[in-house]
């Protein structure tokens, strides 16, 4: 959506700064007293010239996670009251909440040899997306859903689901949700399930998987459009494919990538078109070798998670090396860019529907509103 130039305005005094007085003082200590805030004290701060977060870009690295996950791994078990052994990532910025941004929360998800995590459900929105591993199944509604490199998984809110590693090796995921945003407006519900997995099946393709993916093609017996998209599982074969096709495209001299050397793909709900949920859009960004995406700011939260490769990204005017595994978090209006050195794979998850639906969506792109 088209916006306008910003203007910057010029400073203002602030006329309603009257000299001290023992009347003014008891004016607001009075104030306090009633639990009241003055708003000619404090508009600096709720409503600044543009969004000034207190989240700040921050990069963990995979090398540092995944021994710490693996740890946990083998001091703390999985059970009921913990439910999940998920490690969530701190911004430095949040004043120890454990939270990735004001909207959003990411964690590293470990269950290890023959482990199962147990059903619940909650009313936030989640997903996993898996870096590395095989043979877990996520189970979502009764329906196992094979978990593997590169898929990108769905756990809409209120739907039961639980975990289970079938094999003798461990396995770890990021998980991604929208619990800062359902904490802070009070909206969270949570139930427990079974403790065992209402379905300990394995199939090689889930039974939402076998009804919805086929490309260009809607059962009838599924025309009515769903809040959440109906898909557990985005296999990795089709992103990979996705995306070397557009770089293809451009080899040829046809249109498709993003931008010169970098394609990119958005994860939709197949019922609607729009994002696979309604707090969170997902994508997946891969650049070649050499290539420098634009550089951009957008309101909202983004998180990025390098699937190969190697590269860096700039936030906010500060390079940052980054290899397979690494994760990183660019707050609202901060700017990033990024530089493959290799081809480089990227997850991404992102606010965006939140910001796009209340319309206070706004993206810079080298320096220009778009």
């Amino acid at each position: 959506m088209s916006k306008p130039d910003a203007v910057e305005p010029a400073p203002v005094h602030n006329a309603m700064t009257p000299d001290e007085s023992p009347e003014l003082r008891q004016l607001y200590a009075d104030f306090d007293a009633g639990h009241m805030m003055p708003l000619w004290t404090q508009i600096g701060n709720l409503m600044p010239k543009h969004p000034m977060p207190r989240a700040v870009p921050y990069v963990w690295k995979w090398s540092d996670l995944y021994p710490l996950a693996k740890r946990a791994g083998d001091l703390v078990p999985v059970g009921r009251g913990g439910e999940r052994r998920a490690i969530g990532l701190g911004n430095p910025g949040l004043d120890g909440r454990p939270y990735i941004s004001p909207t959003l929360w990411c964690a590293i998800q470990y269950l290890g040899p023959r482990e199962t995590a147990p059903e619940h459900r909650h009313a936030q929105n989640a997903f996993r997306f898996v870096i590395e591993g095989e043979g877990v199944w996520t189970v979502v509604n009764g329906d196992p859903v094979r978990m593997s490199r590169g898929d990108l998984l769905l756990t809409p809110g209120w739907n039961f689901h639980g975990h289970q590693n079938v094999t003798d090796k461990p396995m770890a995921w990021i998980d991604g949700l929208d619990i800062p945003f359902s904490y802070q407006n009070d909206v969270g519900f949570f139930e427990f399930g079974s403790e065992k997995l209402s379905d300990i099946t394995t199939p090689q393709y889930s039974r939402g998987e076998r009804l919805w993916c086929h490309p260009g093609l809607r059962p009838l017996s599924g025309l009515a459009n769903t809040v959440s998209s109906p898909i557990g599982a985005y296999r990795w074969e089709h992103t990979d494919r996705a995306l070397a096709e557009q770089l293809r495209l451009e080899e040829e001299g046809y249109p498709g990538v993003l931008e010169t050397g970098h394609a990119a793909v958005r994860f939709v709900n197949p019922t609607t078109g729009g994002d696979i949920m309604s707090t969170i859009r997902a994508e997946f960004h891969r650049l070649r070798a050499g290539a420098i995406s634009a550089e951009r700011r957008e309101v909202g939260s983004r998180v990025f998670q390098v699937f190969e490769g190697k590269g860096c990204v700039v936030l906010d005017g500060v390079s940052r090396i980054l290899e397979k595994g690494d994760l990183f978090v660019i707050p609202s209006w901060i700017s990033w860019s990024l530089q493959a050195e290799s081809q480089f794979d990227l997850f991404s998850f992102s606010d965006a529907p939140i910001m796009e639906r209340l319309n206070f969506d706004r993206t810079m792109i080298n320096g220009q509103l778009s």
